[in-house]
């Protein structure tokens, strides 16, 4: 299942030939400056095949995102239940990861948005949070974008990265099912 399209992108679930523009997207230091690169095409193929495991395994995960008439591959945007432990899990986490050439067309926040109504509404969750780096501006304003709060108190070290890595400090945005629904 997934869901609803938007007025613009739709997600749907993964192709073989999607893992060559996975790569591509994976590769690209300016799409990867705020997460932790995935060193070789193996490495890219093995996320495709966890991205496709959990999407078998929970009904839900990361979905590529299709604009029609655009590109049959933009990125991909979705929720994951958070592989890790940390003082707000268990949790399902929103995200989303854009090749370049998508960047600033409001695709990301579009795609999120479809994600968000099916994780309130299909799903039934009570909460859906993010992470990113501090650093990372546009991530943040998409969230910000789809009325997620930052979490006062909030920021974490995130566990699978080592210390002393600049990426490892991540802040923590949070929507309640009943902020999304405007209650």
């Amino acid at each position: 299942m997934t869901p609803a399209p938007g007025p613009r992108v739709r997600l749907r679930d993964w192709r073989r030939d999607d893992r060559d523009a996975l790569w591509r997207m994976q590769s690209d230091p300016q799409v990867m400056e705020f997460l932790m690169p995935v060193p070789d095409r193996a490495a890219s193929d093995a996320v495709a095949d966890r991205i496709e495991r959990h999407l078998a395994a929970h009904g839900f995960g990361l979905w590529v995102v299709d604009v029609p008439g655009v590109t049959d591959f933009a990125g991909y945007a979705g929720l994951v239940h958070v592989p890790y432990e940390a003082p707000f899990t268990p949790a399902v986490e929103i995200g989303w990861r854009f090749l370049r050439a998508h960047w600033g067309q409001g695709y990301a926040t579009e795609a999120a948005r479809q994600c968000l109504a099916f994780g309130f509404e299909a799903l039934g969750l009570d909460a859906i949070v993010a992470i990113t780096v501090p650093a990372n501006r546009r991530s943040r304003a998409v969230m910000e974008r789809l009325g997620m709060t930052r979490v006062a108190g909030g920021d974490f070290d995130l566990p699978p990265i080592p210390e002393g890595h600049p990426l490892r400090r991540q802040v923590l945005y949070r929507i309640s099912r009943s902020r999304h629904a405007g209650d």
